[in-house]
């Protein structure tokens, strides 16, 4: 389930060129991709927030929390934490063989478990002190809380209390999707752009390709949006001005 980067390139380069309006390279189109699908990734959760405090409907395919749902599902994921010199950090895992990807980034934490039946409440620094100042408020095993620091180790550190708690704790969280990479090979006497199709290796094939890891409904939105930054690249004010009406409608239509 993923948008296909050969296809979004070259729809947007046949829209330029048909146009006369300029060229993208494939660094170009490659940073300017990378920034369209991290906008549209974190509308989802603003745009799931919105939706909570409207009325929605119940039909099976034009749900819009279902459907932002199933657009961010694609990156919900599971972890253990590791407990060392007082904090637990995330052990995200690296994605399947044959893939050989990156691990993955940490976009949000979600629910903290222990014993994959609690869920350990998340408190902030100050709420604990006050916790802490009566036995019967005090954080227990039956009880226990965590305090986050979004420290870049390991996706961040999780502080849980009591401190006896030092095994069995968990994580759900939500990943950033990896960045989309239209990669190629050219050769003589032309040494024209030739896509190569090889899935992205961070081992074996740093010169493949990996395609968006957005919804497949979100082909157009992508498309529209690079054009939009197209337009800023190849400084074409009428590009960014057809765009920008577009994605602005694009937005009204799914927000309203």
């Amino acid at each position: 389930m993923a948008v296909s980067i050969d296809t979004v390139y070259r729809t947007v380069l046949l829209i330029l060129n048909k146009e006369q309006r300029g060229y993208l390279t494939p660094d170009e189109f490659n940073k300017t991709a990378t920034q369209v699908q991290l906008e549209i990734f974190n509308e989802y959760f603003e745009d799931l927030n919105q939706q909570y405090r409207v009325n929605g409907n119940d039909t099976e395919y034009s749900d819009r929390v279902k459907n932002l749902e199933e657009k961010i599902s694609i990156f919900q994921t599971e972890a253990n934490c590791v407990w060392t010199s007082g904090y637990f950090y995330i052990d995200i895992p690296l994605p399947s063989a044959p893939l050989y990807l990156p691990r993955p980034e940490l976009y949000k934490l979600g629910t903290v478990i222990y014993k994959g039946e609690k869920e350990i409440q998340y408190v902030q620094p100050n709420e604990l002190l006050e916790l802490n100042l009566s036995p019967l408020t005090k954080p227990t095993v039956q009880w226990p809380v965590y305090k986050y620091s979004g420290s870049s180790y390991a996706g961040g550190l999780i502080y849980v209390y009591p401190t006896t708690i030092q095994t069995g704790v968990t994580c759900t969280f939500v990943r950033k999707p990896y960045n989309p990479i239209w990669n190629f090979t050219s050769s003589p006497p032309n040494f024209q752009y030739v896509y190569n199709s090889t899935q992205y290796n961070a081992v074996n094939n740093p010169t493949g390709s990996q395609d968006f890891e957005l919804h497949p409904t979100e082909q157009t939105n992508l498309i529209t949006r690079i054009l939009l930054y197209s337009g800023v690249v190849i400084r074409d004010p009428q590009i960014i001005q057809i765009a920008a009406q577009q994605v602005q409608a694009e937005n009204v239509n799914s927000k309203s």
